[in-house]
């Protein structure tokens, strides 16, 4: 089965109570069990069934199936946005005393987490580069994991996955990928050696800009050992250790679970990920391919001037993604192409059908120190481009005449 005849028949079909063809939203905070018995089997998890949104809901489950398939994973969960997926998912493994290393590209709500997380006692090193050599000079006997994402935003730089989780195992922690920019359609991590995969659905899961959520799907093959993880200790799962705590400890305690409504949207936007997705990255490789013609300075995995263009290749295929950035000279070039712009929309968001533009500096890496701007590959005169479903034709237009101006 090709991938959107999986997405749209893999794990999914009408519903079996009355044949809808498009998933129920399941609108309650709780659910009845006939007996107190029956509520105890379900609680201990002796018997399969629902008894709070909180932990579980069945159209919050339709989605984590048909994401979880997509990825090749043991199973998912479903979160209230992007950075719940995140936070909880880091949460679940780390505790007092723990380091991590990630990349130095990350989204700068990422970054600023992971900065916050040394409140908890929990440290993360970032890696001067992508290179496993770069992780494993700042790795010490303290990591417990390795975190990247499949491109950077909006540095737009590309880490060798296989050859990352390859380092992660040789030192025995699990590599974590952000997969929200590449989505499954275009790169599948926990076939390339990944242990956990993390979306933001708000963005190319869901494709309409019309709900927030996020996901975290788990690999089958990682060994959560309890004593060098001891948040397992009371975990023994096998694979599904990781998604049973990150489930009874992470979404229930902490109380970051997906709205049904929300899961309800991002399920009808799923259905058309791949015909999405195609028309965006060719229309984004053109664009990339007409500034970089006109001498305009564009970042773009596709291009072959990307220091990042071998490894992208390899793994996401001939698409590279949405994501294209412009370096225009200074912040004030910078803001007038922005505002002079008819189509592309100045929106904090990526992955909407519409083309969404930004400026780093000021808004998601505005609380970020020069260091962390540094890494991330964020200056003054950047501007990101987000690539919608409009004509590319229109695009090209109204992006040449905003450049004219400035």
């Amino acid at each position: 089965m090709r991938f959107t005849t999986r997405l749209l028949h893999g794990s999914f079909g009408p519903d079996q109570a009355t044949g809808a063809t498009t998933q129920p939203i399941f609108q309650t905070s709780a659910f009845y069990q006939e007996t107190a018995e029956d509520m105890a089997r379900v609680f201990a998890g002796r018997k399969p069934g629902f008894v709070y949104t909180r932990v579980s809901n069945p159209t919050l489950m339709s989605l984590e199936r048909r994401i979880n398939d997509l990825e090749g994973g043991a199973g998912a969960v479903a979160c209230a946005s992007g950075m719940a997926a995140v936070s909880q998912a880091v949460l679940n493994v780390l505790r007092e005393g723990d380091e991590f290393v990630a990349s130095g590209g990350l989204y700068g709500g990422t970054s600023a987490l992971f900065r916050d997380l040394a409140h908890y006692g929990i440290q993360v090193r970032y890696a001067d580069g992508d290179s496993p050599e770069a992780f494993e000079a700042v790795m010490t006997e303290r990591t417990r994991l390795l975190y990247v994402e499949t491109i950077g935003n909006p540095k737009l730089d590309v880490p060798d996955i296989k050859a990352l989780a390859e380092l992660a195992h040789a030192h025995e922690v699990p590599l974590f990928v952000d997969n929200t920019v590449t989505t499954p359609y275009l790169c599948q991590p926990l076939a390339l050696g990944a242990d956990v995969v993390i979306h933001s659905t708000s963005k190319s899961l869901n494709g309409n800009g019309n709900s927030i959520g996020g996901i975290v799907v788990s690999g089958r093959n990682f060994r959560w050992d309890p004593v060098r993880f001891p948040k397992f200790q009371d975990y023994r799962f096998g694979p599904m250790s990781f998604l049973v705590r990150m489930r009874m400890r992470m979404v229930t305690d902490y109380g970051g679970c997906m709205a049904p409504m929300n899961a309800y949207l991002t399920g009808i936007g799923l259905d058309t990920l791949a015909l999405r997705l195609d028309r965006i990255t060719s229309t984004a490789q053109q664009l990339a391919e007409h500034f970089a013609a006109r001498g305009v300075a564009v970042n773009y995995p596709g291009l072959a001037s990307s220091p990042y263009h071998e490894v992208a290749k390899k793994q996401f295929g001939n698409r590279y993604g949405a994501m294209l950035t412009l370096r225009l000279g200074t912040k004030e070039k910078a803001f007038d192409f922005i505002n002079h712009l008819h189509y592309a929309l100045n929106v904090s968001n990526i992955g909407d059908a519409r083309t969404l533009v930004l400026h780093p500096a000021t808004t998601i890496f505005v609380h970020a120190s020069e260091e962390e701007k540094a890494a991330a590959g964020v200056t003054d005169d950047l501007v990101r481009i987000n690539v919608g479903l409009e004509d590319p034709e229109d695009l090209l237009e109204d992006f040449q005449q905003a450049l004219q101006q400035i």
